[in-house]
C-alpha cells in the first residue's frame, strides 16, 4: 500500500506540474502571440535569432512551443531554414535557464502568487487582465507541484524501494538515458521532466550520476516533441525540428558516453548535487548552441537531400495556392479524410491572409508599389483556394456522410468565403486608402498612428487562435476569439472618439487624414470579424452563444471551475 500511495502522489504531483507549465505557456502565447511572431521573424543573423528564441523559451517555459512556432513560420515562408534552426537551438538554451529560475526555494512566494493570480483572473472582466492572472496562477502551481513532489518522495527515501531503482539507474547509465528520453516525450515537457530530476537529486532520492543520465536523455526526448507536433507540416518545415534532433541527440549521446566511460561525474559536481545538475544541463545546451549556430545555414542542403520535396518544382508560394496544390478527388477517401483535407487548406488560407495583413501598416507609411502588387497577387491565391475548396466540397459523396458532416462541410465553405473577404479587405480597401494617403500627402497624428498600430497588433494575435480553433474545435479559444472581437470593437470605438476630440481641438494632421483614419478602423474591425467567424459554430454547438451575444454567465462558471 505504501508503494501504491507513493506512485499516486508522484503521479498527482507530475500532473499538476504539467498542467501548471501548460497554463503559463498558453496564457503567454495568447497574450503576446503577435509580439513573439515579430521577434522570431524579423532577424537575419543566426545568433540574434537564437537569442530571440532563448528569450521566448524562457518566457514560455517551453522550447517545444518555440520550435513549433518557428516551424509554422518556416512553412509560411516567413523565416528561412537557418534562422529557424538557430531560433530552436536558442530556445533549448532558454528552457534550460528556466529550470535555474524555478529551482530556487520560492515557497514564500506561493501564497502571494496564488492570491494575486486568483484576484486578477476572477475579479476582472478584461481578457488581457484575466490572461495575466492565468499566467501568475500557473507559476504558483509550478511551485506548489514541486513542493508536493518533494513531500511525496521524502518519506520513502530510506526504504529499500527507491534506493534499488536509484542504484540500477546509476549502474546502467544507458537505461537511465532512455528513461529520461521517454519521460520527456510522454510528459511533452523537458522543463517538467528535468525539474523532477533536479528535485529528486536535491533531496538525495537518486544519485547525481543517475540524474545526469536522466537529464541527458530528457534533452533527446524533448527534441522529439516538436517533430511529433509538426508531423503534418510541409517537408521543408519538418526539416527544422529533425535537424535539431540530429544536433541535440548526437551531442547528448556523446556527452553520455564521455562522462560515464571516463567517470568524470565528480568533476561536474561544482556545487550541491541539484545545482550541479542544473549547471550541467545549462552548460550542455550552451555548448550546443555556440558550436552549432554558426553553421546552421550549411545544414539546409544536407537536410534537403535527406528529406526531399514531394514536388521539387513547387516553391513556398505554391503552399498557398489551391490551383497549384489541388485537394484531389474527395470520393477517393472517406468523409473524415476529405474534411481533414479541407481544414488543412483553410489553415493555409488563414496563414496567407495573415501574411497579407502583417505588412499593411508599412504601405500606409511608405508608397511601396511592389508591396501593393504583391498583396494583389497573394489575394489571387486566396481566391484560387476558395474556388478549389468549393469544388472539392461540391464533389463530396453526400450519400456516405452524416447530417453533422454535411453541416460541418458547409460551415467550412462559409469560413473560406469569410477568409476570401478578409483578403479583399487588405488588397482592396486598405491598399486603396494607402494610395489615397500618399497621393494627398496626408499624415496621421502621432496618437492616431499609435492607435492603429495597437489595433493591428491585437488583430495579429487572433490569427494563431483562429488556426488553433480550426484544428481542434477548442471551446475556450473560440470564446477568446469572440471576446477579442468585442475588444477590437472597443478599441475601434475609443480610437474614433479620440479622433473626433482631436478634430475638435483643431489638430491639423487629424483633419488631413480624418477619412483615412476612420476607414482604416472600419477595415481592421471588419477583417477581424471575418477571421473570428470560425468560433461561432463551435460556440453555438456548445450553447455558449444565444442569438447575437455570448452567454456571459458561462464566463463566471468557467472562472469557478
Amino acid at each position: 500500500m505504501a508503494i501504491a500511495g507513493f506512485l499516486i502522489e508522484i503521479f498527482a504531483a507530475t500532473m499538476l506540474l504539467l498542467f501548471a507549465v501548460r497554463l503559463v505557456r498558453t496564457g503567454i502565447e495568447r497574450r503576446f502571440g503577435a509580439l513573439f511572431q515579430s521577434l522570431l521573424t524579423r532577424h537575419s543573423n543566426s545568433f540574434v535569432a537564437g537569442g530571440a528564441g532563448m528569450v521566448l523559451a524562457t518566457i514560455l517555459q517551453s522550447s517545444a512551443a518555440v520550435a513549433v512556432l518557428l516551424t509554422g513560420f518556416a512553412a509560411a515562408g516567413m523565416v528561412s531554414f537557418g534562422i529557424a534552426l538557430a531560433g530552436v537551438l536558442g530556445a533549448d538554451l532558454g528552457s534550460a535557464l528556466v529550470i535555474q529560475i524555478l529551482s530556487y526555494d520560492l515557497g514564500w512566494l506561493q501564497p502571494v502568487l496564488l492570491a494575486l493570480g486568483g484576484w486578477l483572473y476572477l475579479k476582472s472582466d478584461r481578457a488581457n487582465v484575466r490572461l495575466m492572472g492565468r499566467i501568475v496562477l500557473g507559476v504558483a502551481f509550478i511551485l506548489v507541484s514541486l513542493q508536493f513532489l518533494r513531500d511525496a518522495v521524502d518519506p520513502i527515501r530510506e526504504s529499500a524501494f527507491l534506493p534499488a531503482i536509484a542504484g540500477y539507474l546509476e549502474s546502467d547509465y544507458f537505461s537511465a538515458f532512455i528513461v529520461g528520453a521517454v519521460l520527456a516525450f510522454v510528459m511533452h515537457s523537458s522543463v517538467a521532466t528535468i525539474l523532477m530530476c533536479v528535485t529528486l537529486v536535491q533531496i538525495g532520492a537518486i544519485p547525481f550520476a543517475a540524474g545526469l543520465s536522466l537529464v541527458l536523455g530528457a534533452n533527446l526526448g524533448s527534441a522529439f516533441i516538436p517533430i511529433w507536433l509538426t508531423r503534418d507540416q510541409i517537408v521543408s518545415a519538418r526539416r527544422i525540428p529533425i535537424a535539431n534532433l540530429l544536433l541535440r541527440g548526437s551531442a547528448a549521446l556523446v556527452m553520455l558516453f564521455a562522462v560515464n566511460v571516463t567517470g568524470t561525474h565528480a568533476a561536474l559536481m561544482i556545487s550541491g548535487p541539484g545545482q550541479s545538475l542544473i549547471f550541467a544541463h545549462i552548460g550542455f545546451n550552451l555548448v550546443v548552441f555556440l558550436l552549432a549556430t554558426g553553421f546552421v545555414t550549411r545544414m539546409e542542403a544536407p537536410m534537403a537531400l535527406l528529406m526531399p520535396e514531394t514536388d521539387p518544382e513547387s516553391g513556398v508560394a505554391d503552399q498557398f495556392s489551391g490551383a497549384l496544390n489541388p485537394l484531389g478527388d474527395p470520393s477517393a477517401t472517406g468523409p473524415d479524410v476529405a474534411m481533414s483535407s479541407v481544414r488543412h487548406e483553410l489553415l493555409q488560407m488563414v496563414t496567407q491572409v495573415e501574411r497579407m495583413f502583417r505588412p499593411v501598416l508599412d504601405i500606409y507609411e511608405r508608397d511601396d508599389i511592389d508591396t501593393i502588387a504583391a498583396l494583389s497577387q497573394q489575394d489571387e491565391m486566396v481566391n484560387a483556394q476558395l474556388t478549389e475548396i468549393r469544388r472539392f466540397v461540391a464533389r463530396l459523396p453526400r450519400q456516405n456522410m452524416s447530417k453533422s458532416q454535411i453541416k460541418a462541410a458547409r460551415g467550412l465553405v462559409e469560413y473560406a468565403i469569410r477568409l476570401e473577404a478578409a483578403g479583399d479587405v487588405v488588397s482592396n480597401r486598405m491598399t486603396r486608402s494607402a494610395k489615397i494617403k500618399h497621393m494627398e500627402r496626408a499624415e496621421f497624428s502621432a496618437q492616431g498612428w499609435k492607435e492603429l498600430k495597437d489595433l493591428h497588433a491585437t488583430i495579429q494575435e487572433s490569427f494563431s487562435l483562429a488556426r488553433h480553433v480550426l484544428l481542434v474545435d477548442d471551446v475556450d479559444c473560440a470564446r477568446r476569439l469572440v471576446l477579442d472581437k468585442a475588444e477590437i470593437k472597443r478599441m475601434s470605438r475609443d480610437s474614433r472618439k479620440a479622433h473626433l476630440k482631436r478634430l475638435e481641438r483643431g489638430q491639423t494632421e487629424s483633419f488631413q487624414s480624418s477619412d483615412l483614419h476612420l476607414e482604416a478602423l472600419r477595415a481592421m474591425r471588419d477583417l477581424h470579424g471575418h477571421i473570428a467567424a470560425i468560433a461561432y459554430p463551435i460556440l453555438y454547438k456548445s450553447g455558449q452563444v444565444l442569438e447575437t451575444r455570448l452567454v456571459m454567465e458561462m464566463e463566471k462558471e468557467a472562472a469557478e471551475d
